[in-house]
């Protein structure tokens, strides 16, 4: 059922709105028209006030004679009989003939018209409103019998045609999912042994790794009814309301068996219950009601339930006789993000020299739908600047944009600050390229982007790597302190440029003490806990006050550490620093081979 907003006031406001109104017509205006009543007099008196000059106003009809007093503030009608001097008396007596004297209608009509007509246009207007609520809540029996329907989207037969190969880079998930789909083309195979396909499948990932798809790509290749609905669509304002539309759903998957339920976001309604002894809310009850169809005595049998989040550590449903199997939908490699680059590619025009294995590299840590959008991004840029198909060029400032945002042409530096920041940049890159196990310099560039970025310096690793040393941390943040590093080296002061390298520094530093175990101090004791790992991860502290003080400390002297070691470096490799700053600072930007070719001239 669609979300239907309730009205900011009741209809019945409006109503007393209304009689109000006509309560303050009747009191000021019906007064004025009681004034203008018509009084009927004889003809006798009619001749008496025109002989007299009191007659203001005066019109002669077909059969009677209305005139107003001298001051036009009564009317006056009576009969008209044949009076040959009547005219020339009325010029006499100086009456008016010119306007129109207008009758007041009957008190009768008065009432009719200044009390009834208006109650019933209000009350025809409340029912047209109160028609239109309901048409937008689904009908006049929306309130008592919609409310517990289901409102799954159901594609009978994958009608948007998805299959495995349309899915790229998440090769262990699909082999995890192959199974299901060999199920459901032959069950036998698996009874006659007496295997069962588990109840419930749980894909779990970072948002954008393509979950929603591989669930489509399921019943794509199974061709079965897919029904897909979101946890928040079972959450209602009215306590049962969840639970009814559970075992609806759960209903007509029965009816179109074998099928696949898909859950998107199952956290909104599968939260662990709290420690309250008894609850009553309405995610409660949906729970509970989920909970019953997956586990209860009545099998589902030909119902296969999918469901994708990326917060399970939060989930009351991860246990077997539920959700049996935990596929995990991870960020792809490098060979899945070529694969998934490759896929895109092909929906666009792109040129034949396009290398999408070095964009492969430089996209690391992206997920499936950010390069999506650097493809897209890519064609878009394509078209703004004229070009038939998308260059690699094109490509690699999609990347750019999608990290950093998009140039700010905008944006002037002053001398000195373009100076700083080119010094700071170089800083950044020297003292990586001086180290070892240091991924390799990719690009330079102190062009301002959207993202507040004065300039970054881009490092592309060769491959994938799981795992890191000791020494490959302490050189990163060496890295990170090294703009820092080359504004004292050259200008004996700081800039307010390097927050974002301070916060990375600290975070890494911070991290390898609490969660890596490399203090020698601590040693291998874990000092902090971290949730929701697939949204960024919240770290919490879970060690004694004394000892969070001693890990301030240790970060503090790791990072002091790191921060000389780029200082001796730049030091020791002045020349090269203001070489490499001057050359940056007139071309603004300059590719990592550039680079190398002048500090190893």
């Amino acid at each position: 059922m669609n979300e239907v907003k309730t009205p900011k006031k009741p209809l019945i406001f409006y109503y007393g709105i209304a009689m109000v109104v006509l309560l303050l017509l009747n009191m000021l205006v019906m007064p004025l028209i009681t004034q203008h009543q018509v009084e009927e007099v004889d003809y006798g008196t009619f001749i008496k006030m025109t002989e007299n000059k009191e007659i203001g106003q005066v019109e002669i009809e077909d059969n009677q004679i209305l005139f107003t007093n001298k001051d036009k503030s009564k009317i006056y009608k009576t009969g008209l009989l044949n009076d040959d001097g009547l005219v020339q008396r009325l010029y006499d007596s100086g009456a008016e003939f010119s306007g129109e004297i207008v009758e007041q209608m009957s008190p009768l009509m008065s009432f009719i018209v200044s009390w009834v007509l208006p109650v019933v246009l209000f009350v025809v207007l409340g029912q047209l409103l109160s028609r239109q609520l309901m048409k937008k809540m689904g009908g006049p029996n929306a309130m008592k019998f919609d409310m517990g329907k289901s409102s799954a989207k159901v594609y009978v037969q994958s009608s948007d045609g998805i299959k495995f190969a349309d899915v790229a880079g998440e090769d262990e998930a699909k082999e995890n999912l192959s199974e299901v789909v060999d199920y459901l083309h032959n069950p036998n195979k698996y009874k006659e042994i007496g295997a069962s396909m588990p109840k419930g499948i749980l894909l779990v990932g970072p948002p954008g790794t393509g979950k929603t798809m591989l669930a489509k790509a399921v019943a794509g290749e199974a061709n079965v009814p897919f029904f897909s609905m979101s946890g928040s669509e079972f959450v209602e304002m009215f306590v049962g309301m969840g639970a009814s539309k559970v075992r609806d759903l759960f209903r007509q998957a029965k009816e179109k068996a074998p099928c696949i339920v898909f859950i998107d976001e199952i956290d909104a309604i599968g939260k662990k219950r709290d420690n309250q002894l008894s609850t009553n809310d309405e995610r409660e009850q949906t729970l509970n009601q989920l909970l019953t169809e997956m586990d209860g005595f009545e099998g589902n049998n030909g119902v296969i339930i999918l469901a994708a989040t990326n917060r399970p550590e939060s989930l009351a449903l991860t246990r077997p006789g539920r959700f049996d199997r935990r596929v995990p939908v991870e960020l792809p490699d490098l060979a899945g993000r070529e694969a998934i680059l490759r896929v895109h590619a092909k929906k666009i025009k792109v040129a034949p020299d396009v290398d999408l294995a070095k964009i492969a590299r430089m996209a690391s840590g992206a997920s499936g739908a950010e390069l999506a959008n650097i493809v897209n991004e890519a064609a878009l840029r394509a078209v703004r600047d004229g070009r038939a198909s998308a260059t690699q060029a094109d490509l690699e400032e999609s990347i750019e944009v999608v990290i950093a945002g998009y140039q700010k042409k905008n944006s002037i530096l002053t001398t000195r600050e373009k100076l700083i920041v080119s010094y700071h940049e170089i800083g950044h890159a020297l003292v990586a390229a001086k180290q070892t196990n240091s991924a390799p310099v990719q690009k330079i560039t102190i062009i301002p982007r959207t993202s507040g970025a004065l300039g970054y310096t881009m490092q592309v690793e060769d491959g994938d790597h799981y795992l890191m040393s000791r020494e490959e941390i302490e050189n990163k943040i060496a890295t990170f302190t090294g703009g820092r590093a080359a504004e004292e080296v050259v200008f004996h002061s700081v800039t307010t440029g390097a927050s974002n390298d301070i916060e990375q520094a600290t975070k890494l530093a911070r991290a390898m003490i609490t969660r890596y175990g490399m203090s020698d101090n601590f040693d291998m004791v874990a000092l902090e806990t971290v949730t929701n790992q697939y949204l960024g991860g919240d770290a919490s502290l879970a060690c004694s006050a004394e000892t969070q003080a001693e890990i301030d400390r240790q970060v503090v002297d790791l990072v002091k550490k790191q921060h000389a070691k780029a200082v001796r470096i730049l030091q020791e490799n002045r020349p090269k620093l203001d070489e490499l700053a001057k050359f940056l600072y007139e071309k603004e930007t300059i590719t990592g081979e550039e680079f190398m070719e002048i500090l190893n001239q």
